[in-house]
């Protein structure tokens, strides 16, 4: 048999559901999909060891308690719990203005607000819980090309350890990030504007403990989040015009953590050291549709947002959990998900959220990044009215928690099967 090149080929295995995409997101939806009756594949180009998979880096991300409660259905969180830092307060301000207001926990009667995981420990969770489902094969790191989406099934080819094999599903599920290769070969257009800006990520040492206390704090060069994490450290995530941006990333530490405490100030007294930092250029990229056919486009490669209110992963796995809950339904159902509406109705559920949630993140970036006349009180009047009307912050709250909106069963810590 000969592969598309003329190589020597295998013939491939036939699934019900082919994941393109092994990280955070991909990784996410076959451990969701892990005691359902539909035999999945995953095809991931980088080894979880690998120091270029981007999943498992040394940033960390911002975890929602709905996405406490998935991991949680996903008997996943008492692995996780050791690696997480609770939100405990969330401090908001506007530089150089008399505008902030203070969230808590405790007001809310609430464990946490949220809480901070490192991306190399959330990979090492989520890796182990993949490699060891009985109804999913890896390829890894293996590259997928020619897929082809047809009316009954689709299919691709998988060049996997040097050996190439046709791979046949009847869903394919595109998760490989902003940048989508499946996506943009499967001709589904994407929106693209960048916000001008870059972010940089690091992780700093204050002088004073953090106490699970996050701090977002609005400049006249963009938003500056910082993030409890463990040992008494902060994750940094530092919005700026590009080439300032790169300007700080070249700095040595000394300069950078001088400039990074002009702009933060000494709620944390002073900054005393600093890893190591990337960059990373800001867009927002929309895929115009989300299902198109057999194929479902989630995560990153449907939808980025800006990380001013850290929900790009929350959202994202609001995605796996409607689309596990979907597929598993199906699956115990014997219907087809393509023929019944359930993707489109899944489509159709999620840009609800995703339109909610990406609102309020380009509000706030609207409303903070605004040098009209007037408005800077405006927002500071605001910010000091959330303390003032608890109704009014908790509804924010309830947005940045995913507490809005239906709930999936996983959403809601609820397995996807009913005991």
């Amino acid at each position: 048999m000969k592969a598309r090149n003329g190589a020597d080929a295998q013939v491939g295995g036939r699934y019900d559901v082919l994941i393109v995409g092994g990280g955070l997101v991909g990784a996410s939806l076959a451990c969701a999909l892990g005691t359902s009756p539909l035999k999945v594949a995953v095809v991931e180009p980088v080894a979880p060891e690998d120091p270029g998979q981007p999943s498992y880096d040394d940033r960390s991300t911002a975890l929602a308690p709905s996405t406490r409660r998935i991991f949680e259905a996903l008997g996943l969180w008492s692995d996780l719990r050791p690696a997480v830092t609770p939100i405990r307060e969330i401090h908001v301000s506007d530089r150089g203005r008399f505008g902030f207001t203070r969230m808590s926990a405790r007001e809310e009667r609430l464990e946490a607000l949220g809480y901070v995981a490192g991306n190399r420990a959330l990979g090492g969770v989520l890796n182990r819980a993949l490699t060891s489902l009985g109804n999913c094969d890896v390829y890894r790191p293996a590259r997928l090309a020619a897929p082809r989406v047809g009316r009954d099934s689709v299919a691709a080819w998988v060049e996997h350890r040097g050996v190439q094999q046709r791979i046949e599903a009847r869903v394919l599920v595109i998760a490989d990030g902003a940048a989508s290769k499946t996506r943009d070969e499967l001709g589904i257009p994407v929106k693209v504007r960048d916000y001008g800006q870059s972010a940089i990520v690091a992780n700093v040492t204050p002088e004073r403990n953090h106490n699970g206390r996050a701090y977002e704090r609005f400049t006249d060069q963009g938003p500056l989040a910082i993030l409890p994490i463990e040992a008494g450290r902060c994750a940094l995530i530092w919005t700026l015009p590009p080439a300032l941006a790169e300007e700080l990333a070249c700095m040595d530490k000394t300069g950078f953590l001088r400039r990074l405490q002009e702009r933060f100030g000494y709620r944390l007294g002073r900054l005393l050291s600093v890893g190591g930092r990337s960059r990373y250029p800001l867009r927002h990229v929309e895929a115009m549709r989300w299902v198109s056919g057999r194929a479902v486009v989630i995560g990153n490669a449907a939808h980025s947002l800006h990380p001013v209110a850290g929900q790009g992963f929350n959202l994202a796995l609001r995605d796996v959990a409607t689309l596990a809950e979907v597929l598993h339904i199906c699956a115990v159902e014997g219907t087809d998900p393509t023929l019944g509406g359930e993707l489109a109705r899944y489509e159709s559920d999620r840009r609800s959220d995703y339109r909610r949630v990406g609102g309020f993140t380009d509000l706030l970036i609207d409303v903070f990044s605004n040098a009209l006349p007037g408005l800077s009180g405006a927002r500071d009047a605001g910010l000091l009215g959330l303390d003032l009307f608890p109704a009014i912050k908790r509804g924010v709250m309830r947005n940045a928690m995913g507490r809005r909106g239906p709930l999936s069963r996983l959403a809601r810590g609820l397995p996807l099967a009913s005991p």
